[in-house]
């Protein structure tokens, strides 16, 4: 059953991160592509942070650093920006409007890049619409507020955290969001993909130690900087890059035996 209350979830986590929503869910979720020039064999969608729109991502230079790792990829940015959270259309307007017409194109691989409110949305995406991207990479995701962060290391860490029923509607988006992220300590295959990055000065990195223990080992970076772009961008560029060097060292290994052969 779905239980998180999306319009609750970010109605408190805009006044969390005190922030004003902008823009309107009305139309279209706003796009810009930035194509390869390489021919198109994969794409990765920009989701982003909450005071960004698509010129900043765009100035962030985020699709250039992605695109000297994989040339072939385009990169699409979407404005998937706080109202598509507070009417509670975020995951399905991302899924609809951007994700499946890209699946139509044929793409060998699509990913997610999520900053801060993206990440969560990448999150969030992950649990309406399960397996239906290639990867993700969360950059400084925003994880709820800090008293959940507190029961969750007196619990020893999400995956001996028990999420209760709530205390009141504040209280049930932050466990139901953990709740879904504990679904991925108990199926690590859900997490084969899953990378996260974030700035070692960044506000929100007591928050991801958290997160942590549930991703496979070596898929966490983090790297001098902040809550900025000037942080994430190069961090997104050398997750990428050891995407490829692991990817090159599985193939480079011997096919396992036969059995009886």
């Amino acid at each position: 059953m779905r239980l998180i209350r999306w319009s609750l979830l970010l109605l408190a986590a805009s006044a969390a991160l005190a922030c004003v929503p902008r823009g309107r869910s009305d139309g279209p979720v706003p796009t810009a592509l930035l194509p390869s020039d390489q021919g198109s064999h994969r794409l990765v969608v920009v989701l982003p942070g909450r005071r960004d729109r698509l010129e900043s991502m765009r100035r962030s230079g985020v699709g250039e650093a992605i695109q000297r790792v994989w040339p072939d990829a385009d990169v699409l940015f979407a404005e998937l920006s706080m109202p598509y959270y507070l009417d509670r259309s975020a995951t399905r307007r991302l899924h609809e409007e951007v994700l499946l017409p890209a699946r139509r194109r044929a793409y060998t691989e699509i990913w997610l890049v999520g900053a801060s409110l993206g990440g969560m949305g990448a999150i969030l995406y992950d649990r309406d619409y399960p397996g239906q991207v290639d990867g993700m990479v969360l950059l400084a995701p925003y994880l709820a507020e800090r008293r959940i962060h507190e029961e969750i290391r007196a619990a020893g860490g999400v995956a001996g955290w028990e999420p209760g029923v709530g205390l009141g509607p504040d209280d049930v988006w932050q466990r139901e969001l953990w709740r879904h992220l504990k679904t991925w300590s108990r199926e690590p295959e859900r997490t084969r993909e899953v990378w996260l990055a974030y700035g070692d000065g960044d506000y929100l990195r007591d928050s991801m130690p958290l997160l942590e223990p549930v991703l496979p080992e070596g898929q966490v970076h983090v790297a001098p900087g902040k809550h900025a772009w000037s942080t994430w961008t190069p961090l997104t560029e050398e997750v990428l890059r050891q995407v490829d060097a692991r990817r090159a060292t599985a193939a480079a290994l011997p096919a396992p035996a036969r059995a009886g052969g």
